[in-house]
Parts: C-alpha cells; sequence; structure tokens
C-alpha cells in the first residue's frame, strides 16, 4: 500500500491566538481543476476565511484561492462559496452546540494529500 503524506498549503494561525479552538474537524473541499492545480502551488489565502451552515450543507466563505495562470476560460472567481465535503451526522453534531449568541466556524490548516 502506498505510503500517504500531507503537504500542507495555508494556516490559518490568527484564528488560533485570537479565539479559543474547542474542536477541530478535518473536511475536504469541493474544488475546481484549476483550484487544485493552484493550491498545488500554494496559493491560498486562508486569513479571512470561515464556515457557515446552509440547508444542512457546510459552506467556506472568503477563502481566496488564486486563479491558475494557465488555466485561461476555466478558472473560476476566488473567492466564490465552496462547499465542504462532511457527513450530515458531524455538521448537525456541531448544530446541537448549546448556541451562544454567534458560532464561529473557522478553516485552519489546507493540506493537499500526496500520495507515492
Amino acid at each position: 500500500m502506498a505510503k500517504t503524506e500531507f503537504k500542507t498549503i495555508a494556516q490559518n494561525k490568527k484564528a488560533y491566538h485570537d479565539y479559543f479552538v474547542e474542536e477541530t474537524l478535518e473536511a475536504g473541499i469541493e474544488l475546481c481543476g484549476t483550484e487544485v492545480k493552484s493550491l498545488r502551488q500554494g496559493r491560498c489565502n486562508l486569513k479571512d476565511a470561515w464556515c457557515s451552515v446552509v440547508d444542512g450543507e457546510m459552506l467556506l466563505n472568503g477563502c481566496h484561492i488564486s486563479p491558475y495562470e494557465q488555466g485561461n476560460i476555466f478558472n473560476r472567481d476566488p473567492m466564490r462559496v465552496r462547499r465542504l465535503l462532511m457527513h450530515k451526522r458531524e455538521i448537525m453534531r456541531l448544530l446541537a452546540f448549546p448556541k451562544p449568541s454567534v458560532i464561529r466556524l473557522f478553516r485552519f490548516p489546507c493540506t493537499l494529500r500526496v500520495r507515492g
């Protein structure tokens, strides 16, 4: 079986400094082809990124993935809302927490799986 490694692309260090982190979860991101190529080049900014739950789906807002230089017409909007790939029960468990006035969900590290 092939060894799987993770390459860190971007981190939101400020979120760890400014907020108390009770729990972290791992989720995939629904990306287009040119966005994956741009991430492999390390062109991602998570500084203002945050997550929200809409219609039972977890969405990533404010994440900037720069357009791929050779992508021409296939490039997407760099600030578009991206869907996070999580199980429904994980999302519902997050919504079941006792709710303060605002629940903040942040995206911390962005990693790519390197198989080899």
